[in-house]
């Protein structure tokens, strides 16, 4: 390690350690430890532009340990991102661009949002998974390399932990996804203490069981190790682990402690260790020369392959066709895929389960594009969603567009939030009850925008045998409840075409509930309505005594009630409600045209979601279901829930009856 070298990692510790001092919150003890790490990749490996940090061929960076987060804007600081001063002063304050955990499209130069754990690790699985998809599908040609980059990723203990971490790498290493990295600096300390408390495997034998190659680093301060440790990475022909042993904390007085981890570090100790360091006690004061060395470096090593990669792009997309430049257009996120299929014809005597619909629907799409792809969690052959014709992702096929995850669920999300940062719309598939599993990923689809599809199918206790473990209550409403995600219920073929439709054109996730049973096309379902988010979906014939709101498979059972109470002189409505979420953004004169003044509303769904805005004028009730299942027989099933025809018949009569009681 050359002076300088020291020298510009000096600087980022102290711009770091200045960070969280100013904020008095954050983690100073990776900023401590693993700056010979991050300035080993940045210096010596990382192809990135600062100036162009949305380059297409650029390494991805993920912070899978997102806490550390004050390392890494000190570093894109001294890189040379559009990043200054007074935003590193700004570290975790209001509106600033230095948040508290790195967050996409917020920071340049942060290639993804971390913080839970284990996440950013899975997801960075994802991006590997992407690149090798895009590499295998557009370098057709030698002498037109547009994708060849690599995905580091820094962990630490926690995120090793964390359970998604294994389901991932055991997938990454199946898949042979030379192109990922993983950089962990194994400190032997967690936010509570020492790791021997909680974490004691052998890691080295535990990822070489996964197919992965590991290589030891004993010294975290030496950059030399650090930088031939990466370089036989990049050699290798599986992806890699780095352990790099570290001291959590080094230089500060509370070194290899716990109590460095999480807790601002006292001006005593800044003191000494500005001295230890040899920079001048001065907050956000760091070396011109310093800062200068470290921007040359990166421009000097990547400049000139970047000014090829360019020339040769931009002779590539002269010399494309149309579809070509339409792909490009998308995965720089310049426009949307048009699905295009609302033309498709659907027979009117259709009488099929909806994930059987939405299998075919999704066929069709992914036929049309080859920037969607997604899989299912070992649940293909249950949830219908295996692409025909378009090959397996494996080893030894990265064209194809089938990604078997196997039973990892939480991964599989994280995963496509992965794949979905280079703008390849992607899908994955499970049962409704097992949405669990993904709700963190979910979540985190959430709050960066992307646009990931996912496919829950078995939506309602009418899945009968399975028994309760099964069948979904609660999970309707836990996914309409999470910010920011459209949940889509159709009831037939016609809505799923909507809902495609709306999706296509959405920047935000979606989950579309689908049924394991069979439903009827409806004579009235309208495709185009969906993106109202609910319609009249059969008129009242007396005069008005009731609205009925309902959707997915429920609306057949509710319409055949409705239709039964006109003939017994009510006037009932039925309104299909296929997303809650664009229901409520429709305007006043909308709700008010669909939901009559003063008319009572019942909301019929197999769910216990009773959570509608009270936009919905009137009083609502409800027959929903607030127990778990039972296994047994379908029609049993339904009756002993008193969800059957009969039963739901008999609560309606009695709302109505009772209303103005």
């Amino acid at each position: 390690m050359t002076p300088i070298d020291k020298k510009i990692i000096d600087n980022i510790k102290m711009l770091g350690i200045n960070m969280i001092d100013s904020a008095q919150s954050g983690h100073p003890g990776i900023v401590l430890s693993s700056a010979p790490i991050i300035y080993a990749l940045y210096s010596r490996h990382l192809n990135i532009n600062p100036n162009d940090p949305t380059w297409l061929n650029r390494d991805r960076f993920v912070l899978s340990a997102g806490h550390g987060s004050a390392l890494l804007y000190a570093c894109l600081y001294m890189a040379g991102y559009n990043i200054t001063l007074d935003d590193l002063k700004g570290f975790r304050q209001l509106k600033s661009i230095t948040p508290g955990h790195p967050e996409l499209n917020v920071t340049p130069g942060v290639d993804l949002s971390t913080g839970p754990l284990g996440q950013g690790f899975a997801s960075a699985v994802g991006m590997a998974i992407a690149e090798k998809y895009l590499k295998s599908n557009y370098n057709v040609d030698k002498k037109y390399e547009i994708f060849n980059h690599n995905i580091y990723v820094l962990c630490g203990d926690g995120d090793l932990m964390e359970g998604i971490s294994y389901e991932a790498s055991s997938l990454a290493g199946n898949l042979k996804l030379d192109n990922l990295i993983i950089l962990y600096d194994s400190n032997n300390t967690s936010l509570d203490g020492k790791t021997n408390m909680t974490f004691s495997e052998d890691i080295c034998k535990r990822f070489e069981s996964q197919n992965w190659n590991y290589i030891l680093v004993k010294n975290g301060e030496d950059v030399d190790a650090i930088d031939k440790a990466i370089i036989h990475a990049k050699k290798s022909d599986k992806p890699t682990i780095i352990e790099i042993k570290t001291t959590i904390g080094n230089g500060s007085l509370l070194e290899d402690s716990n109590k460095v981890h999480g807790i601002p570090l006292s001006s005593e100790d800044i003191e000494q260790l500005s001295k230890k360091l040899d920079i001048r006690n001065i907050p956000f004061s760091p070396s011109s020369d310093a800062v200068e060395s470290f921007r040359n470096m990166i421009k000097s090593r990547v400049g000139l392959e970047y000014d090829r990669w360019n020339d040769m792009y931009n002779e590539f997309i002269d010399n494309s066709d149309n579809d070509i430049k339409r792909d490009f257009n998308i995965l720089k996120g310049d426009t949307n895929i048009d699905f295009n299929i609302l033309q498709k014809h659907v027979s009117e005597d259709l009488d099929e389960a909806l994930r059987i619909s939405n299998g075919s629907i999704l066929n069709l799409l992914c036929s049309n594009t080859k920037l969607f792809i997604g899989g299912s969690a070992d649940v293909s052959s249950s949830t219908k969603t295996y692409l025909n014709d378009q090959g397996d992702f494996t080893k030894d096929n990265y064209k194809g567009k089938n990604i078997w995850f196997g039973v990892r669920e939480h991964a599989m999300g994280a995963i496509l939030n992965g794949i979905s940062t280079y703008n390849i719309r992607t899908f994955g598939s499970t049962f409704l009850s097992f949405s669990d599993y993904l709700k963190p990923a979910i979540r985190m689809s959430a709050i960066m925008n992307l646009p990931v599809t996912y496919i829950f199918t078995h939506d309602s206790i009418n899945i009968g045998e399975d028994g309760p473990t099964h069948q979904p209550i609660e999970q309707l409403s836990m996914l309409r409840n999470i910010p920011n995600l459209t949940v889509y219920r159709p009831c037939d073929a016609k809505e799923i075409i909507g809902c495609y439709n709306v999706i296509s054109k959405s920047k935000n996730p979606s989950c579309i509930i689908l049924s394991r049973n069979k439903v009827k096309l409806q004579k009235n379902s309208n495709y185009k309505k969906v993106e109202c988010g609910a319609y009249i979906i059969k008129k009242e014939k007396n005069k008005l005594d009731c609205v009925l709101i309902s959707s997915g498979s429920d609306i057949d059972n509710v319409i055949n009630i409705a239709n039964e109470l006109e003939s017994d002189g009510y006037g009932i409505r039925v309104v299909s409600m296929p997303s809650k979420e664009l229901l409520l953004k429709q305007s006043d004169e909308y709700v008010n045209e669909i939901f009559d003044k003063g008319i009572i509303k019942i909301l019929i769904e197999s769910s216990s979601d009773r959570n509608i805005d009270n936009r919905i004028n009137g009083d609502i009730k409800f027959i929903t279901l607030n127990k778990f299942g039972v296994s047994g027989k379908m029609n049993d099933v339904l009756k002993y829930m008193e969800f059957d025809f009969d039963s739901v018949k008999r609560k309606i009569e009695y709302l109505i009856k009772n209303n103005n009681k």
